[in-house]
């Protein structure tokens, strides 16, 4: 800063605020976590009702409780009336107005606490009931019995005509941009208030100079902004002093298009910011994140299936050893250059890179400098808070870059990263850096570069793993799989067998067992009945049979509930500029609890390039058991190419991928369903070839191949396993034996039987059948549905024969496209419905 950007930076700080704002932001961000954990007050019939109990009870019950104290202690307000009262609030102009017309003074926040807080509510609750005995304290916002609420609304002899819908609507978003962790910590809160200052100050130049500008905060300085505005009488008093009226809050505009009016303000505001204060208005961790990631489902998951307890990861045994790190977010700027020597020919340029290369900043980069190209360049990256980061000015010989041409290092300068968090005492540094001249450089002066870098608090670092086969095969068949950590450390050595005296029948009889790094050699997964148990039955993996169909293919159940979901989620979830990939390569590991009902992204799986990743300790091991199972079945021959080719249109049902995404659970030995609440049938999955078949007397196994179980004759007694491809409950060439049970899903050709001739129908419900195929799939004398039919889709039907069907004794499923019950003579018991077919294209993308 200069002598006259210092004093005016001084002069901001001179702002007076009535709030105490550091407090203020810990208690929004809390507050706007726990409407997020109930998101149906973002829209839809629970907005309205909220809305309604905002103007027919809370705003009365506040007025009455502000003009004379009700009773002693606090007013505890409602979340869902605490929520359409905060949105309310964050048009502070037109809620002082409504407040007045209504009420005849503002309302204000003193003497009320959020519920939140955990402060007792029971006091409040008994008033609220004498007052409103048909509206209670605690409503039901999910199962909300059908009314007209805008009716009742209009009927009401105070409320604001405000549009609180669109206003919760604009808001709703907000969370997610100042959600990360950093957000939380003191000392970036105390420099966000001190930049709150700044940006009023700003505004107040502005008013003063007859100036109109949109001035545009950064999310650290919104976060202070809503904040302020949530004690109204507070924020009208400090502006009424400041500036001599109330400042609007306009977040009407959401488009960030160039050239648009939050493009131009925000460029605007950033011009007069580094003009005035003679700093970058940038700050690392305060910018735009993007758009939300999509949720996994808009409902959350019941409390019946979450974990009651949030379990720290310590109270996990850690059975591998990792170092524990950080990482950060940084912005970088090369601000201006002087005392250049007067010889300097050709474009200057910075090169920047870490002197200890992490896992996340290794490569070295280029920026230009500011001064001298007239163009602003800011880099943005994250890297450990270790070494130093280092600055070698550079130039070439021309203004045109030539292919091969060397470039002449002219002077170097470094900054100490771990030095400066050793304590950090802020998170943002902009100076001039006195150069060390290189071999052949001549200045009468030394070389000075002005640097701007911002820091966000430092936060855990991601655990990444890579897993890695080893040509030497051993004994049992299969070779150790090396897990090894980012710097190639080996962690713990895995391996697939089979039990002794265990039938081969898919992936029965199989376990993992591991090598630690002590030596000692441990089961660490064991298949069982319909699932793995991993880590000692710590975890179970299993589909319930009865579920909702949201897309997830298998679960860890245990002391938390973790759904695997294929694709990246969340905050895995490819960004508009990245590299999109096909989603078949992973499958992401959300946890879902009270604390997050919609569900937190804890760990990756890269099945292709055998990485993990995993947010949390306790999280890496399962992770890499798992992501160990999946890739040993991606061995096999027949489901190569599988998950780094998806077919160009893959069919979705319900949301979830019947071919490419199941492919690699059915040999996992898990039964990927998809499970109706309906029928409680669950369905498994069929793919790729085979069936059960050769008689067996249970539940069978998954079936791979062309043949099936035993390739022919005598059909499932019990419910059948997945099927895959062209075979289906026989897979054979004539005279297949029904399925006495349920069959599982059946795909593409094939059906529960899939076979030549004389095939036997299906003398329980028949799973999904998709394609072509169908109960039976099969070219003469099907025999119909003996219960009801899963959905059949495409050609085919019941049986989807040439001739001869037999008719479905019970109510068939959706039978879609061509076909019908049989496509052929026999007829449906049930009704046969059309539905449209949702079809996804997955381009098959090298990562």
């Amino acid at each position: 800063m200069e002598a006259k950007q210092e004093m005016e930076w001084n002069e901001a700080q001179k702002i007076p605020l009535s709030v105490d704002l550091l407090v203020a932001a810990k208690r929004q961000l809390q507050f706007l976590a726990a409407v997020d954990r109930n998101r149906h007050l973002y829209d839809g019939p629970a907005l309205e009702r909220a809305i309604y109990r905002y103007n027919a009870c809370w705003l009365p019950l506040l007025a009455k409780h502000s003009e004379s104290q009700i009773f002693e202690g606090p007013l505890v307000v409602p979340l869902d009336c605490e929520w359409v009262w905060h949105c309310h609030r964050l048009n502070p102009v037109r809620y002082k107005s409504d407040c007045e017309e209504l009420y005849g003074r503002v309302l204000d926040n003193f003497g009320v606490v959020s519920t939140v807080e955990g402060v007792c509510g029971r006091k409040t609750e008994e008033i609220w009931n004498k007052l409103y005995p048909d509206e209670p304290y605690t409503a039901d916002l999910i199962n909300i019995l059908p009314g007209d609420i805008s009716e009742r609304i209009s009927r009401l002899e105070k409320y604001t005509k405000y549009d609180l819908i669109s206003a919760a609507k604009r808001q709703s978003p907000f969370f997610y941009q100042v959600s990360r962790p950093h957000m939380k910590n003191d000392l970036f809160i105390k420099e966000a208030v001190a930049r709150y200052r700044g940006f009023l100050y700003l505004i107040k130049r502005n008013k003063e100079e007859g100036i109109k500008r949109f001035c545009v905060p950064t999310y650290d300085i919104d976060l202070i902004w809503h904040s302020h505005q949530l004690y109204p009488v507070s924020y009208c008093k400090d502006f009424n002093e400041a500036l001599g009226k109330v400042l609007e809050h306009d977040d009407t505009d959401s488009d960030r298009t160039k050239g648009k009016k939050l493009d131009i303000g925000f460029s605007g505001t950033t011009k007069q910011w580094e003009v005035t204060f003679g700093t970058r208005y940038w700050k690392a961790g305060a910018m735009y994140r993007g758009n939300a990631p999509s949720p996994i489902e808009n409902n959350p998951l019941s409390s019946n299936n979450t974990c009651k307890k949030v379990v720290s990861s310590n109270e996990y045994p850690q059975e591998i050893s990792l170092p524990d790190r950080k990482v950060m977010e940084v912005f970088l700027e090369f601000v201006g250059i002087k005392n250049l020597p007067e010889e300097q020919e050709g474009d200057i340029f910075v090169l920047f890179s870490k002197s200890q290369p992490d896992a996340f900043f290794g490569a070295k980069r280029r920026l230009t400098i500011l001064s001298q190209s007239r163009q602003k360049q800011v880099a943005s990256f994250q890297c450990e808070p270790t070494g130093e980061l280092l600055f070698e000015l550079a130039s070439y010989s021309s203004s045109k870059l030539s292919v091969g041409k060397s470039t002449k290092t002219m002077a170097s300068a470094s900054f100490s990263i771990k030095d400066y968090f050793n304590p950090v005492s802020k998170l943002h540094v902009e100076k001039w850096f006195e150069s060390v001249p290189s071999s052949g450089t001549v200045s009468s002066k030394p070389i000075l570069l002005r640097v701007a870098i911002s820091f966000s608090v430092p936060v855990p670092a991601p655990y990444k793993l890579k897993m890695t086969l080893s040509p030497v095969r051993s004994q049992h068949a299969n070779g150790w799989t090396h897990v090894t950590d980012e710097n190639g450390n080996r962690i713990i050595r895995l391996q697939m067998r089979e039990l002794e005296n265990a039938k081969n029948i898919g992936n029965l009889g199989k376990k993992v067992v591991g090598v630690m790094k002590s030596g000692e050699t441990r089961t660490l997964a064991e298949f069982i009945e319909n699932g793995w148990s991993v880590l000692e039955n710590l975890w179970f993996t299993h589909l319930p049979h009865k579920c909702k169909n949201d897309g997830h293919l298998f679960e860890l159940t245990g002391a938390k509930t973790l759904k695997f979901f294929p694709g990246r989620k969340l905050d895995y979830e490819v960004g508009h500029h990245g590299k999109r990939g096909s989603e078949m390569d992973f499958l992401t590991a959300i946890e879902f609890s009270i604390e997050e009902p919609y569900g937190k992204a804890v760990a990756l799986l890269d099945l292709r390039s055998k990485h993990v990743t995993a947010k949390e300790k306790w999280m890496v091991l399962p992770a890499t058991i798992l992501a160990f199972i999946a890739a040993d079945v991606m061995k096999k021959e027949e489901y190569k190419g599988v998950i780094a080719n998806a077919n160009s249109k893959d069919l979705k049902v319900n949301g979830v991928y019947e071919e490419n995404e199941k492919k690699v659970l059915n040999g996992m030995g898990l039964s990927p369903n998809v499970c109706s609440e309906d029928d409680g049938i669950s369905k498994n999955s069929g793919l790729s070839s085979g069936g059960c078949g050769s008689g067996c007397g249970s539940g069978c196994g998954n079936a791979v191949g062309s043949a099936g179980c035993g390739g022919c004759g005598a059909g499932c007694g019990g419910g059948c396993g997945a099927i895959i491809r062209s075979g289906g409950c026989g897979g054979c060439g004539a005279g297949c034996g029904g399925c006495g049970g349920g069959c599982g899903s059946i795909i593409r050709s094939g059906g529960c039987g899939g076979c030549g001739a004389g095939c036997g129908g299906c003398g329980g419900g028949c799973g999904a059948i998709i394609r072509s195929g169908g109960c039976g799939g099969c070219g003469a004398g099907c025999g119909g549905c003996g219960g009801g039919c899963g959905a059949i889709i495409r050609s085919g039907g019941c049986g989807g024969c040439g001739a001869g069907c037999g008719g479905c004794g019970g109510g068939c499923g959706n039978m879609i496209k061509s076909g019908g019950c049989g496509g052929c003579g026999g007829g449906c018991g049930g009704e046969v419905v059309n539905e449209e077919i949702e079809y996804v294209i997955e381009e098959a993308v090298t990562a």
